[in-house]
């Protein structure tokens, strides 16, 4: 029997490079919140809308982000999961190490 989760409930806190990041079950879509088959889902911060920055001023990144004009990777990707320049933390989270992205301390 699966668990279902409500909106707002934790989901996982993930501690990473230096960064604290609790994500939540929700709905990235109004449409999926009112939809009648779909369940509340981990809601992944929105690093495009929300830049959050290492210590050392490197972008965090989620997998499924939309690639940036630096992507070296698979040719028919469109997420940052397999650029060259993606590390991976925990989870679905990592950084962007590519010195262009990286913000001037």
């Amino acid at each position: 029997m699966s668990t279902i989760h409500k909106e707002g409930d934790l989901y996982k806190v993930i501690n990473l490079f230096g960064n604290t990041f609790e994500v939540r079950y929700g709905y990235y879509d109004e449409e999926d919140r009112t939809s009648k088959f779909s369940e509340a889902i981990p809601i992944y911060p929105d690093f495009l809308k929300s830049p959050i920055f290492t210590p050392e001023g490197y972008p965090f990144v989620t997998q499924m982000q939309d690639i940036c004009r630096y992507y070296e990777g698979e040719e028919n990707s469109e997420e940052c999961f397999s650029c060259k320049h993606y590390r991976q933390g925990e989870d679905l989270l990592g950084v962007c190490i590519y010195d262009g992205n990286k913000k001037s301390l």
